[in-house]
This record gives C-alpha cells, structure tokens and sequence, in this order.
C-alpha cells in the first residue's frame, strides 16, 4: 500500500479499529503488537502515524526531529537509523511506502 503522510496520521493508534504504523525510511511497519510503546501514553506515541526517520537516527523524542528528512545526519546517527531499521524488520511487518 501506498500512504500520503496525511493518510499515514490516521494510523497513529487514536483510532482503536485501525492498526498503528510508524514508518522508517518511507518505509511503511505495522507496530500495533508494540502498541504499549507506540499507542496513546506509550513512550514512543510521538513516533506513531509518522516517518520517524530523522528522530530515531538522532536518539530524540522531539516533535521538530519527527520527520523523514536525514539532512546533514553524521555518518554515525545514519548507522544508528539502520540499526533501528533492522529492529523493526525483525519485529514488526511491512505494510507500505510513504508517498
């Protein structure tokens, strides 16, 4: 599937009929299993219905770093993103791509 960052919001664990879905990359995972981190009160909530690309490569929770952009991200934050990224492989389907 195929998501519109305006599409992607509505899947940000509000909504308990839809599934929660952070992307990585533009990368598209269903993480509702991992709902009691990525839902409503959860430690990562602010990641959910969004590319938290930028926010995981640095290690922050900051709304500003919650966006797919990796400009001027060092060598070491990109590493850092692919370590999360192959986390998630493991853990959690692919269900799109952020268009």
């Amino acid at each position: 599937m195929e998501f519109t960052p305006a599409q992607l919001i509505q899947y940000n664990g509000t909504d308990p009929s839809k599934p929660i879905y952070v992307a990585i990359k533009g990368r598209v995972f269903d993480v509702t299993t991992g709902k009691s981190f990525y839902g409503p009160g959860g430690a990562y909530a602010m990641f959910a219905g969004k590319d938290a690309s930028r926010a995981l490569a640095k290690m922050s929770k900051n709304d500003e770093d919650v966006t797919p952009s990796l400009d001027g991200l060092t060598q070491k934050e990109m590493g850092v993103l692919s370590d999360w990224e192959k986390k998630f492989e493991a853990k959690y389907p692919v269900v799109g791509r952020v268009v």
